[in-house]
């Protein structure tokens, strides 16, 4: 089967135990010279306890600890920026690879859950001319244990307070960060096993709490299918029609609405689960009634929900969100198609929570732009 990830990576990131799956650290581990039940030990230090600091590790001998923590927890990813809203609730992270490379992560808690969104790439290859991540270019994938360790940072933030209201745990990780995820499918899955392993293999997230969005990479949401790792797909639509699509999402000029739909469903009937429909309303590009019909006659009757996203546009941007009325509007509309259709809260605004101002205003400081991610359109997800 090709590959699909669709562009190599610049650099290699070392090696960390989130890379290797139960039996392959314990290979390592017997290949160091340890026992492998250390692989255990130090599987339980990093996603039990969010640590990789050897001196707490203090089950294992003095002599080594040093030593097994800098060959299979070494430091990935270096906080450059933080910032917060929401009364601290939530919390937009600048990280720096060990390569220089910029990529964002975002930590949401609400009164019912606790959402990370997550980067799967430096930078974006797909171009989509609304979003500053697209239109920087791609700098190279993230390893699985830099995608993972985005979620390790935010457990050990809410595990130590750090986070207002109290101790707690990340119970939904959503892949729309910075990056198409199938465009670096072997990691994005990577990861998604560490993240649903139970604990400690794993952080031991539900699979129906993970979500991996999509432009519309149709062979790799074939193969998605096929692996059955059990998430909610997300597509990232956008228009319902090729001539409008094909300048808001150039992928589709290599796979066309029907054919991304056609995955879409394919998907749906394999693991059951309903997909969900991303769509950023942009004023007077794509959120016409007829349009909103459009898209409602073609998602009737499937296992869908419709997420309309209010552009949060980024400085300089030509594109805005679509007026209250008209958002209203277009809700109405396919909802007569009897469609559930939720509104994406924009959280983040205030702390540039949306594509790339973040990276973008740390460029000004010294930090490269190049990395500008893309929260979808308008921010981490919330529904309501």
């Amino acid at each position: 089967m090709p590959s699909h990830d669709l562009v190599p990576r610049r650099g290699r990131p070392p090696r960390h135990l989130a890379d290797l799956d139960p039996a392959e650290r314990r290979a390592a581990l017997t290949g160091f010279g340890e026992p492998p039940y250390r692989a255990g030990q130090l599987s339980r230090h990093y996603f039990a306890r969010f640590t990789n600091d050897p001196a707490h590790m203090t089950d294992l001998p003095a002599g080594s600890r040093d030593a097994l923590a800098a060959e299979f927890l070494p430091g990935l990813l270096t906080a450059e920026r933080q910032l917060s809203c929401d009364d601290g609730a939530t919390r937009k992270t600048l990280w720096r690879a060990f390569d220089g490379a910029y990529l964002e992560s975002v930590l949401m808690r609400y009164p019912d859950r606790v959402t990370v969104c997550v980067s799967s790439q430096a930078g974006c290859g797909m171009a989509c001319p609304f979003c500053a991540t697209g239109q920087a270019g791609l700098t190279r994938n993230l390893s699985a244990a830099e995608i993972v360790d985005q979620v390790v940072a935010a457990g050990r933030a809410l595990a130590t307070g750090a986070v207002p209201g109290g101790r707690a745990r990340v119970s939904n990780v959503v892949f729309m960060g910075m990056g198409e995820p199938l465009a670096n499918y072997r990691a994005v899955i990577s990861s998604v096993r560490r993240l649903t392993d139970p604990v400690p293999d794993g952080l031991g997230i539900s699979r129906r709490s993970i979500t991996v969005s999509t432009v519309g990479v149709v062979p790799a949401i074939a193969r998605l299918a096929a692996d059955g790792p059990g998430v909610t797909l997300a597509v990232s639509l956008h228009a319902p029609d090729d001539g409008l699509r094909d300048e808001l999402v150039p992928l589709n000029t290599r796979w066309k609405v029907a054919e991304v739909l056609d995955a879409a469903w394919a998907y749906a009937a394999s693991s059951g689960r309903r997909v969900s429909i991303e769509y950023a309303l942009i004023r007077d590009v794509n959120d016409q009634a007829w349009r909103a019909d459009m898209l409602g006659s073609l998602l009737a009757g499937r296992l869908a929900h419709v997420n309309l996203i209010p552009l949060n546009p980024t400085p300089g941007s030509r594109w805005t969100a679509s007026a209250p009325d008209v958002t209203a509007r277009f809700v109405r509309r396919l909802e007569s198609y009897e469609l559930p259709v939720t509104v994406r809260d924009t959280r983040g605004r205030e702390i540039d929570g949306a594509c790339g101002q973040l990276a973008a205003s740390g460029a000004a400081g010294g930090l490269s732009a190049s990395a500008a991610p893309a929260f979808g359109a308008s921010g981490p997800p919330r529904v309501r």
